[in-house]
């Protein structure tokens, strides 16, 4: 079983020389991070190269580092890549909504390329491979994979913030989106907000509830988690000690003399927040003139995007600014800002992190940062102060460096003011706790973590499928009720003999399962038993020969007549019923029903964000309320029931246990159901629609499974 990452770009890039095509590796970024560990992994890398060079001998080149390229069409790159990607997903996702432009030709472009990297990942995996996906410009390659069927394990990674629904809302194609990430079997994410956004997306957009980030997406399962990233701390860490860095580090305090060094370094973009870095150290200037002279900032862009015009606007908007606060600042022998529009190697990259005695990462919004954790990492000496900001996704984890709001120049400038006076035992103690956990979760940490995640999940799965109802066991339950003689089935109604439906009095039978009902009823008794009214049963299948049991169990149809369990208890209803109604008033689409054993407040045409935390407060709300009172409280799909307690689906049951029955077959599709399923003896068949934990022996993944499977007992 083989390990295949797939990433918009290779670590390598195909340069062309006058000897031929050359490979070189690539420089920052998910390269970066990920380089490191993938050849340990003995993995296999799918991405695009760059350029639209292709050929067998480019190929040949990148196949010899375990490499295999995706070849864009240059015009296709244009849509994809600098349009849908970078000018509607990432703009969108980090918060810049007037940035984001919404092109239905880069959608498509978009679509299109996705769904070549979808062919070189069919034509590269085999089945048991792992394919991990990463970042947003491949959401809906998970989704494209899991159609083509191809026997593997996908792993999706967010490496960028995934925005609140009222900003994931404006995009045109949200659902396309979802339904793309949600291909995969383990969706990831830096940050614990990042998840929480995802699943209240998925919630509202596609109507699927979580348990624990646990969801269930049709027969499968996909688990949503939070996996912090790491560096190669030891690159960094020896990197610093290299004989070829500690002489870049003294040219560099040799050339600065003894002032003191502010460090950033930013991506020419928008989200890295470039512009407030520098009204922060011009701040300082202002505010604490003492540090003229006495500081110098060392800020460093790397080109990108240049020819998305918000960022060669941004370019020309640093150069003025660099110019302006040089200009107004500078003396003779003194520069404030030493500004390098440029890409650093290595050497110069963790020469300028050990040198630096104030590291400043000041983003506006972020994935991660991993520049913070560079800095660290570089850091030896534990001398050194990192200024961060606070919506970095490094800044959660960063627990000792000085917390900024990047907005706020003026405490940006005040605690660049407090770094530069820190003590420095106090430093120390604070970089070294911060080394100790970077060092621990480190990028292998990272990477082992997401993939032993993936291979729980992919396993508790499988164990889930065991339990799907196979065909020998179809066949098995058909032959035994042919041949039994007192046959007995108890059918769940809503969400098993009928879909659900937005609105609930609109979930009528169809004549096919009427006939079906009704054929079944001829050989042997049929109970349709739900927690609807009485009232409702009786206008669907009232004119049926089928026993019906209403409010799970409280009410029995038998010989055209309805009788109740058990004394019907109203006493408790004008005690919970204001608490339900206050409820109605909060959220906009949810309702009270009343039956006689129970009120139930439904929420499943209300919005399910706000619906979803308003039933957390209710039941807590409903627990301490009903202390010492004869009654249940249920939280069931999309209602939450209070009930008169001793009713149940399985105390129904227990009330014809002893008539003889040789067959005994039972279908639902909730937790109602669940004391159902406990209640039967070991030989029935006990059926559950969907993938949940359940105490039924068998599970179908869906309800026209189980109309399939009636309509076969019946001959049909």
């Amino acid at each position: 079983m083989a390990l295949i990452i797939v990433s918009n770009r290779l670590p390598f890039m195909i340069t062309e020389t006058p000897s031929g095509h050359q490979v070189i590796p690539s420089i920052g970024g998910l390269a970066t991070g990920l380089g490191s560990f993938y050849r340990e992994y003995k993995a296999k890398w799918i991405g695009w190269p760059g350029g639209s060079e292709r050929g067998k001998d480019v190929s040949d080149l990148l196949a010899e580092h375990d490499c295999f390229p995706v070849f864009l069409p240059r015009k296709l790159v244009k849509g994809y890549y600098h349009g849908f990607s970078n000018k509607t997903i990432w703009p969108l996702f980090h918060g810049f909504t007037t940035y984001a432009v919404f092109s239905k030709s880069d959608w498509e472009a978009y679509r299109e390329a996705n769904s070549l990297f979808a062919n070189k990942v069919e034509e590269i995996a085999r089945p048991g491979d792992k394919v991990w996906i990463h970042d947003y410009h491949l959401m809906l390659l998970p989704e494209m994979l899991r159609n083509r069927e191809l026997g593997i394990s996908i792993g999706f990674f967010l490496h960028i913030p995934f925005p609140s629904y009222d900003i994931f809302r404006l995009l045109p194609w949200r659902k396309e989106v979802i339904e793309g990430i949600l291909g995969a079997d383990l969706v990831g994410f830096h940050t614990y907000d990042y998840a929480q956004a995802f699943l209240e997306a998925v919630a509202r957009i596609k109507g699927y509830e979580n348990k624990v980030g646990l969801i269930e997406v049709g027969d499968r399962l996909v688990q949503v988690d939070v996996f912090p990233m790491g560096i190669d701390f030891e690159k960094f860490s020896e990197g610093a000690e290299s004989p070829e860095v500690r002489d870049e580090t003294r040219r560099i305090r040799d050339r600065v003399g003894d002032r003191r060094i502010i460090l950033s370094m930013s991506r020419l973009d928008y989200t890295k927040g470039p512009l407030h870095h520098l009204m922060a150290f011009e701040e300082l200037l202002r505010r604490h003139p003492e540090w003229k002279e006495r500081v110098t900032y060392i800020f460093v862009v790397s080109p990108s995007r240049e020819e998305v015009e918000h960022y060669s606007q941004l370019k020309a908007k640093i150069d003025g600014t660099v110019g302006r606060i040089n200009g107004k600042y500078g003396v003779l022998g003194w520069v404030p800002v030493w500004y390098m529009y440029r890409y650093l190697s290595f050497k110069e990259l963790v020469a300028l992190y050990s040198a630096a005695d104030v590291a400043l990462v000041l983003p506006i919004s972020d994935g991660m940062n991993l520049m913070a954790k560079e800095y660290l990492a570089s850091m030896n000496h534990l001398k050194g102060a990192l200024v961060i900001s606070e919506t970095a996704g490094a800044a959660k984890e960063l627990l000792e460096a000085f917390k900024v709001n990047p907005n706020n120049i003026e405490e940006v400038s005040e605690t660049l003011n407090e770094a530069l006076k820190m003590e420095k035992g106090e430093l120390m103690r604070r970089n070294e706790a911060m080394r100790e956990r970077i060092k621990k979760f480190n990028v292998r940490y990272w990477a082992d973590s997401f993939l032993s995640r993936l291979n729980d999940v992919v396993e508790r799965t499988k164990e889930l499928e065991t339990k799907i109802l196979s065909e020998e066991m179809r066949n098995e339950i058909v032959e035994t009720y042919r041949e039994a003689r007192k046959p007995l089935l108890i059918l769940d109604y809503d969400g098993t003999l009928v879909p659900i439906v937005e609105e609930p009095s609109k979930a009528e039978p169809s004549e096919e399962i009427k006939d079906l009902l009704s054929t079944l009823s001829q050989k042997g008794k049929v109970v349709v038993i739900s927690g609807r009214d009485r009232f409702s049963l009786d206008k669907w299948l009232g004119n049926l020969d089928v026993t019906l049991v209403a409010e799970h169990g409280g009410w029995v149809k038998v010989g055209g007549m309805w009788r109740t369990t058990a004394p019907i208890d109203r006493s408790w209803k004008d005690m919970i019923r204001p608490l339900l109604d206050l409820f109605v008033r909060r959220i906009p689409g949810s309702f009270v029903e009343e039956k006689d054993f129970s009120l139930a407040w439904h929420y499943r045409k209300a919005d399910l964000r706000i619906a979803r935390e308003a039933v957390r407060e209710m039941i807590h709300a409903l627990t301490n309320l009903t202390a010492g009172i004869n009654v249940n409280v249920l939280a069931g799909k999309m209602v939450v029931e209070v009930k008169q307690a001793g009713i149940s689906k399985g105390n129904f049951f227990h009330s014809i246990a002893n008539e003889g029955w040789d067959f005994i077959l039972a279908a639902g599709d909730d937790v109602t159901d669940e004391s159902l399923f406990s209640a039967l003896p070991e030989q029935a068949y006990s059926l559950r629609i969907g993938y949940a934990a359940t105490t039924a022996r068998y599970s179908l993944r869906r309800r026209e499974d189980l109309i399939e499977l009636l309509r076969k007992m019946v001959g049909g």
